[in-house]
């Protein structure tokens, strides 16, 4: 039921936050998530292989459908996927549209950071290295 005094009219307001201007992070907030709903309900609807197929037909139409904004549908068109981040993308979700495309989890991450996958890969390896000896002190469980 809707409350009779409500202000339709009234827009939602944002205000700024300490961890709006932190280099190199991209927050998904409320803010973010309120101007990305169409994207991320794109990305989700990659749940269902029908509406994939149709969008590999035809990106722009598929786009379309959900009204995005141009620059949402740009950087979706041309899978720039760090860019999708940076507009509300959800991580998870994007991974909808990354895998089937024959990226890998270690392709994204490596673009995120603009270096190559044998780099990115080797950053794995290194924060791995000694990870087992870490578990074994405690107790088998990792905690962060």
């Amino acid at each position: 039921m809707l409350h009779e005094d409500f202000e339709y009219s009234e827009q939602m307001k944002w205000q700024k936050h300490d961890y709006d201007d932190i280099p190199g992070t991209y927050v998904f907030d409320g803010e973010v998530a309120h101007s990305a709903f169409g994207l991320n309900k794109l990305l989700f609807s990659f749940n269902h292989d029908e509406n994939r197929q149709e969008f590999t037909r035809d990106p722009e139409a598929y786009a379309d459908k959900f009204g995005l904004p141009e620059k949402h549908k740009q950087a979706l068109v041309n899978e720039q996927y760090l860019e999708l981040i940076r507009l509300g993308a959800n991580i998870y979700y994007l991974a909808k549209l990354a895998v089937p495309r024959g990226y890998t989890m270690q392709d994204t991450g490596a673009a995120f950071q603009n270096i190559t996958r044998d780099q990115f890969q080797a950053k794995l390896d290194a924060k791995a290295e000694g990870l087992s000896a870490k578990l074994e002190m405690a107790g088998g469980f990792w905690n962060g």
